[in-house]
């Protein structure tokens, strides 16, 4: 049965409501335009002396306007609901390329990595094969969070349908979106805009842990990137030396 799969936001509960509500309002409209055709087509009856009917045209008219305000209102409200951003705890930015996405921390100092896609024969089991990185993102869940996507090269769409987010990554241009997990999982996306030959090569994956966990990860993060600063800057200084 084709559904949307399960929200992990409060946005994407309300969009999923929402096209729910939509979507019986089209039914409705659908059968009974289709229950009219019908009618009309199998009916011989004809009235040559009509010529106006001022209340049939005045009801035809408010029902449809009535419809068109019941559909817009909650759809007004999920469009604020989705630029509104108050007071993110976390920051962190998603910055698309040909082809793999990189992904800084900025509440953090040396929080940046490089996610790719892992190959076939890197895939472990109960993997999903184009869906596997290399590196996930780490969030806390229950913890308002903010995502700023941009591009270094073309135009990039992160997106991760769970969540219901989706943000253009131009070049030259910051775009943001607020996240709010309610639960613990890992949760997968792909890149939404044709970007070159290998665009569906560049998938997402979000690990939504608890914020302990998540402080630990930040903190064994920040050695390890110490370690590789400092091995990086001895290899550099011993290449240095025999150059010399």
């Amino acid at each position: 049965m084709l559904r949307f799969q399960d929200a992990l936001t409060p946005i994407m509960e309300q969009l999923i409501i929402f096209h729910d509500h939509t979507m019986i309002i089209l039914t409705m409209i659908t059968v009974s335009v289709l229950f009219k055709l019908i009618i009309l087509t199998t009916n011989k009856l004809t009235n040559r002396i009509l010529l106006e009917g001022q209340m049939i045209e005045l009801i035809w008219t408010i029902i449809p306007a009535a419809l068109l305000i019941i559909i817009a209102i909650p759809s007004l409200k999920i469009l604020y609901l989705l630029e509104e951003l108050n007071k993110p705890l976390i920051t962190f930015k998603a910055i698309g390329h040909q082809w793999y996405w990189s992904y800084e921390y900025s509440d953090f100092k040396k929080i940046e990595f490089e996610s790719y896609m892992k190959q076939r024969n890197n895939i472990e089991d109960r993997e999903y094969r184009l869906l596997e990185t290399d590196n996930k993102i780490i969030l806390p869940y229950n913890i308002k969070t903010r995502v700023l996507v941009t591009s270094s090269d073309v135009i990039h769409s992160w997106t991760i349908p769970t969540l219901g987010v989706k943000v253009d990554g131009s070049p030259g241009r910051i775009n943001q979106r607020k996240i709010i997990i309610i639960r613990p999982g890992i949760f997968y996306g792909q890149c939404s805009e044709i970007c070159g030959t290998n665009h569906r090569f560049i998938p997402i994956i979000i690990e939504s842990i608890n914020i302990k966990y998540f402080i630990n990860w930040i903190k064994n993060f920040s050695s390890l990137s110490f370690l590789n600063a400092s091995i990086g800057l001895l290899n550099q200084i011993i290449v240095n030396s025999e150059y010399s």
